[in-house]
């Protein structure tokens, strides 16, 4: 198996060059369709009037290097991490979990998951040994259409585990609508737009480095961005300031402090980028100080969220009922996939809220987070920020989603509307696959 710093060396050294021959491959992803299970009938379960089951679990644990524009724009911040995060961990490669479903009549689905512990909590290891230790059982057997009685009952047998739920959830939605042949944002109210507007990341830095970025993803057609701080109050000021005077008033602004402050000086630096018109701030406290989340958004008028302390819907609406939180902060993965995903756009929605979607996946989980934003993107209030063209120069899909002038373009086709390309897949695996059958 691959190092996390042999995949980083040879994915500098050479290209992918297609999807190649199987043999090639480091290890073979594919798994065949247990044979005594479509002996039983002939006939396509979705002929027989319902979904057919889910026999095959299979995962897959991935590292990626980060590309090479995300590495140089993160160095300008002093710990190399582009944020303010109190991290000793070296960020240059991101893990990842993929889940393969399968069902009795051979139609996959797909689910990724990133992982960053720093953040998550979890390692892709740790994903997957809950998966397999835990979960699968629940999942083989059942049909890839029933979420919530699946999410249901993998909340009554297993406690928390969310990121694990959440990618199983997530391969079950790309298989269910595969089965059908529909897109999956058909099977969760239907698209509203087809390109979605994007929020441009900006790392942690000067003013000068910070405005530039700004300004350059403003050129290319972005008209929101999302800027690290956390140097200190008055740096962060000037830092917005040099923003605002050279993008103008125009282009929206939303921040990220990744648990920087105390309840005190999170006041003062709010208090200092307010006249700036802020759309939103993220994470200024550590995550476990969920009252001082409360007192802080009494004293702003800036709406503020949670990223590293959001992972369970209950966790949200008791922080949103507190008054805690003015906007909700949802990486798909994160609530228990799309099926929590949901609740939490609808409820925030009902209570005049709106959500910001955030994240840096690669191929599968961009295209799952655009079906997300494009159902419900009349509840959302805020542009997408799914970073992954920027972070990443491999995205392990046949074709990765389209960007074009700061907008995703949403994927076509059954399912997620992207597929895996397995041999780039297993180039990328830092552990053999664990496949599970009925």
């Amino acid at each position: 198996m691959a190092s996390r710093a042999e995949i980083v060396g040879s994915a500098a050294a050479a290209g992918r060059g297609g999807r190649g021959g199987r043999g090639a491959a480091m290890y073979g992803t594919l798994q065949p369709v247990n044979e005594e299970v479509r002996a039983r009938d002939d006939t396509p379960a979705g002929e027989r009037g319902r979904a057919a089951a889910i026999v095959g679990v299979e995962l897959f644990e991935a590292a990626v290097p980060l590309s090479s524009l995300a590495r140089g724009a993160m160095a300008e911040s002093d710990n190399g991490l582009g944020m303010a995060l109190d991290s000793e961990e070296p960020w240059e490669v991101a893990d990842f979990l993929y889940c393969r479903l399968v069902d009795e009549d051979g139609v996959e689905g797909w689910g990724e998951a990133y992982v960053w512990l720093p953040e998550s909590g979890v390692s892709q290891t740790g994903l997957a040994l809950a998966i397999r230790e835990h979960l699968a059982r629940y999942v083989l057997g059942a049909r890839p259409t029933d979420v919530q009685a699946l999410a249901a009952r993998l909340d009554r047998n297993v406690a928390r585990n969310e990121m694990a739920k959440g990618v199983l959830d997530l391969a079950c939605h790309d298989l269910a609508a595969r089965q059908l042949g529909r897109p999956v944002h058909d099977l969760i109210g239907g698209a509203t737009v087809e390109r979605l507007p994007l929020c441009g990341l900006v790392p942690l830095g000067s003013p000068e480095f910070v405005s530039g970025i700004a300004a350059f993803h403003q050129e290319a057609g972005y008209g929101t961005v999302r800027i690290k701080l956390g140097t200190g109050p008055t740096e962060d000021r000037d830092v917005i300031a040099a923003v605002r005077e050279r993008c103008g008033d125009g282009l929206r602004i939303r921040v990220d402090y990744n648990q920087v402050h105390s309840a005190a000086s999170a006041a003062r630096a709010l208090a200092l980028i307010e006249p700036y018109g802020i759309d939103a701030a993220e994470q200024p406290l550590r995550v476990a100080d969920l009252l001082g989340m409360v007192d802080l958004q009494r004293r702003t008028t800036i709406p503020l969220f949670t990223h590293e302390g959001f992972f369970t819907l209950a966790e949200a609406v008791a922080l949103m009922e507190a008054g805690g939180m003015g906007v909700i902060g949802i990486n798909l993965e994160r609530p228990g996939g799309l099926t929590g995903a949901l609740r939490a756009v609808d409820y925030a929605a009902a209570r005049g809220l709106g959500t910001i979607i955030h994240n840096q996946p690669l191929g599968v989980g961009t295209a799952a987070h655009a079906h997300l934003a494009a159902a419900r993107w009349d509840r959302l209030g805020h542009v997408p920020e799914i970073a992954g063209d920027v972070m990443f120069d491999e995205h392990l899909v046949v074709e990765r989603c389209a960007v074009e002038d700061g907008h995703l373009v949403l994927p076509t086709g059954p399912g997620w509307g992207v597929e895996v390309d397995r041999d780039a897949l297993d180039d990328h695996l830092v552990n053999p696959p664990t496949s599970l059958t009925a």
